[in-house]
């Protein structure tokens, strides 16, 4: 991780990043995301983690669950550690600047930009005439919330880089445009920690996801001790042993992601959990995966449930969040207003 601030860039190290307010959370987003977000607010830099709101209702939520996602997101925040005097934790649209700014960057943006956003096309194949705008034009919408309080570093895995490029894009096409040199930052990614990308319990291929049909395939932050020995018991594996050497896993997607996750739970690295399982089958491994799991998420899910039972105090981390969040958001909408010479009275 770097400790120094983008080239031009004067201001403070920021971080910023968030999670979208869809699905289940699963044991990719805690290894992913969480548990690298607790990391990254004891790096001295100030960390501005959102519930993605706005994000989700690229396509049609029901609005009782999307409430609920919301405070589920925040309670898994919470759990994982995450402490509300250190790290600011808000809803993405409690902070009416997200939108702002995301308009005036809807016109700095260029049109031959988002055709070439791969995700775009992923999500909607064929069928892009029936997408909503705000799913193509979601990219913008996440620079703005980068930009928005002037983050430096992003936590950010391999399928959100294009988009982080586009922000670095969006952010110099700005200045330039301008003439304000250092205005925004040409924000950097970090890595998302030792498990950037879990994959599906059912398919080595496939990365672990919320919007996966099979719930066999996920492990959930709100799956009880049970359910996860249920799922690791039946993952997809090959027949074979496990190998003595990490190149040993090349071909083994399935063996490769189980021992990925007992890596990134136990805190070690694939060579030093293949150095003590390394000929072993799976009938011995899987036991050891679902008790290391299980002792790992228990107290998430434990303090998960607690704050879900009663939202008062997800509520206040939330809305205390959102008003600190405005307090720096509210000012660089205000600089751009002015840059830009809208009329301000």
């Amino acid at each position: 991780m770097t400790d120094t601030v983008p080239a031009q860039y004067t201001g403070p190290r920021r971080i910023l990043s968030g999670i979208q307010a869809s699905g289940a959370l699963h044991l990719g987003n805690y290894l992913g995301a969480l548990k690298r977000f607790t990391q990254l607010q004891d790096t001295g830099a100030p960390c501005f983690l959102f519930v993605a709101d706005l994000h989700a209702i690229t396509v049609w939520q029901d609005p009782a669950l999307l409430t609920a996602q919301t405070r589920e997101i925040a309670a898994a925040y919470l759990a994982s550690g995450l402490d509300p005097a250190k790290s600011v934790i808000f809803p993405q649209s409690a902070v009416r600047a997200h939108t702002e700014l995301a308009w005036m960057f809807n016109c700095v943006a260029r049109l031959g930009w988002l055709d070439r956003m791969t995700q775009f096309k992923e999500k909607t194949g064929k069928h892009k005439e029936r997408a909503s705008v705000g799913l193509y034009t979601y990219p913008v919408l996440q620079a703005a919330d980068i930009l928005l309080y002037k983050a430096t570093e992003v936590p950010t895995g391999e399928d959100q880089k294009q988009h982080l490029e586009l922000t670095r894009d969006i952010a110099a096409k700005f200045n330039n445009d301008f003439n304000v040199p250092g205005f925004f930052p040409l924000p950097e990614p970090l890595t998302q920690g030792p498990a950037p990308r879990v994959m599906s319990l059912r398919d080595g291929a496939a990365k672990m996801s919320k919007s996966d049909p099979s719930d066999a395939s996920r492990i959930n932050l709100i799956d009880d001790a049970d359910t996860i020995v249920a799922k690791i018991r039946k993952a997809k594996t090959d027949p074979e042993a496990l190998p003595e050497t990490v190149e040993g896993l090349d071909g083994r997607a399935e063996a490769k992601n189980l021992v990925t996750i007992y890596a990134a739970l136990a805190d070690e690295t694939k060579e030093q959990v293949l150095a003590e399982w390394g000929g072993k089958g799976f009938g011995a491994f899987k036991p050891a995966l679902a008790e290391l799991a299980v002792a790992s998420m228990a107290p998430v899910t434990a303090e998960m449930r607690r704050l879900m039972a009663d939202t008062a105090e997800i509520d206040r981390v939330l809305k205390d969040g959102a008003e600190r969040a405005a307090e720096i958001a509210d000012p660089v909408v205000d600089e751009v207003k002015k840059i830009i010479g809208f009329w301000r009275g």
